[in-house]
């Protein structure tokens, strides 16, 4: 959206949604191409174009608009059918990175013992397809250090992505009860039972948990919380709209993100910009974000409400 204020002509191009029930957020400025997107058999929310299915039509509408540049956001089948595209047309293609191989395990659930050498074909494959593109970004420092690690073997210009502060503009209000909340999928790699067994610790029984998004181990999360005898203080409320979300970060007291495998985490940018104290893992590009003790430059912020319970944050 800030490229189409600027007087840009911005399309985007993408798979259809998956959650036909949720509200998409308006893109004012920005044509939107939907292509068909089927739900795959390894993960209950993860869904694909068929290549064969959208080459014709991706190349007809590459041929009708003449871009001046292309920008892929993943290597998978609508990047690399774009890339294509991109090479053949001889467009400009940058590509940015926001996949680190590890993180699939939590989708397929690879036994542990496959892990390292499916690791070391995925980074390579990954490699193959970045090498394509005239220029390569990704969201943080730490992201461009990985590609960097794994012998990318070119330049990695780290871009964050933006927030628009005013659409998540602290509110004041706050639930009656105090209250955590996290916000993402619920896979392996976000780490939520640490949160669960965190909760289930603290003395004070009034602090309520709300989990927001989906995943493929939800159901197993939500039988772990009614196992902690949590039932009554945690809600998972799954996919929800773009303003039911900003009501979430408005009334929560403090916004957690337990994962140990963030590039960037939007969710937790957001948290700040709603003004809201965040604990975070010490991993990955978290600490770009999170530094204790300090309000982040260019978010506005509040103290923790007096009613929050001590030592909390760690």
């Amino acid at each position: 959206m800030g490229l189409a204020a600027r007087g840009h002509d911005v399309h985007v191009i993408c798979p259809q949604t998956i959650q036909p029930d949720v509200p998409l957020p308006a893109l004012p400025g920005v044509t939107v191409h939907r292509f068909p997107a089927y739900l795959t058999p390894i993960h209950p929310t993860l869904s694909t174009c068929l290549p064969w299915q959208i080459a014709g039509p991706v190349d007809a509408l590459i041929d009708e608009l003449r871009p001046d540049v292309i920008h892929v956001q993943a290597h998978f089948v609508m990047g690399r059918v774009l890339a294509k595209v991109a090479r053949r047309r001889q467009v400009p293609l940058v590509a940015t990175n926001h996949f680190v191989p590890d993180n699939a395990f939590g989708y397929t659930r690879m036994p542990k013992w496959t892990r390292s050498s499916l690791s070391k074909l995925a980074w390579s494959d990954l490699n193959r397809f970045l090498r394509k593109a005239n220029a390569v970004t990704t969201p943080t420092p730490r992201a461009a250090q990985l590609l960097t690690d794994h012998h990318l073997g070119q330049p990695v210009v780290p871009i964050s992505c933006g927030i628009d502060l005013d659409h998540f503009k602290p509110s004041g209000g706050t639930s009656v009860e105090p209250t955590i909340l996290f916000v993402g999928r619920l896979d392996e790699e976000k780490r939520v039972p640490d949160l669960l067994r965190a909760l289930a610790r603290m003395e004070r029984p009034d602090v309520r948990l709300e989990v927001v998004g989906d995943g493929g181990c939800r159901s197993e999360w939500e039988a772990l919380s009614d196992r902690l005898g949590l039932a009554s203080r945690v809600t998972f409320h799954g996919f929800v709209s773009d303003d039911e979300l900003t009501a979430a970060y408005a009334r929560c007291d403090v916004f957690c993100m337990p994962s140990t495998a963030e590039l960037q985490s939007l969710v937790t940018m957001e948290a700040m910009a709603a003004g809201k104290p965040v604990v975070a893992a010490n991993a990955m590009a978290l600490p770009h974000l999170v530094r204790p003790g300090k309000k982040q430059v260019g978010f506005s912020s509040r103290e923790t409400s007096t009613n929050w319970p001590r030592g909390c944050a760690s």
